[in-house]
C-alpha cells in the first residue's frame, strides 16, 4: 500500500510505501480521519486522509459508507471526467474506508514534525 502525502504550503507531493506489518494501523480508517506520520517514517507529522484508490484503480467517494464497490449516478467529483453541464453517469467507485484492497491513500500534511520540509520532498536522482 502506498501513502501519497502533499504539502499545501509548497504544493509538493511525495509518496512512501507502508511496510506490511504497519498496514493494520490504516485498515478501517475513513476519508477525513487523521493518521500518524510515523507509519511511513514521518515522526511528529499528522496526515489527514483525502482520498483512496483500490487495486483496480477505482477512486473512493466519501458519501459511500464502508469498503464496498457501488455504481452511483454521479455528476461531478472523483470518478467523473469532463462531463457537460447537467450530464450524470453511473460509475464504479469504492467506499470511504481503507481495506486490504486499497492500493493508494492520498493525504495532506496537517501538522508538521521536526524534520524539515525540503528533506521530505527531495528529487530522486536518475540512475544511469
Amino acid at each position: 500500500m502506498k501513502v501519497v502525502y502533499s504539502d499545501k504550503k509548497s504544493g509538493k507531493t511525495a509518496e512512501a510505501e507502508v511496510p506490511k506489518e504497519k498496514e493494520a494501523f490504516l485498515i478501517g480508517k475513513k476519508i477525513g480521519e487523521d493518521i500518524e506520520g510515523s507509519i511511513i517514517s514521518l515522526e511528529g507529522f499528522t496526515l489527514s486522509i483525502t482520498g483512496l484508490s483500490d487495486i483496480m484503480g477505482s477512486p473512493s467517494r466519501s458519501e459511500i459508507e464502508g469498503t464496498r464497490k457501488a455504481r452511483p449516478l454521479l455528476g461531478s467529483g472523483p470518478g467523473i471526467r469532463n462531463t457537460k453541464k447537467g450530464n450524470r453517469e453511473r460509475k464504479l467507485v469504492r467506499g470511504n474506508t481503507i481495506s486490504s484492497d486499497t492500493a493508494q491513500v492520498n493525504t495532506i500534511i496537517k501538522t508538521y514534525g521536526s524534520k524539515p520540509i525540503e528533506e521530505l520532498f527531495k528529487k530522486k536522482e536518475k540512475e544511469e
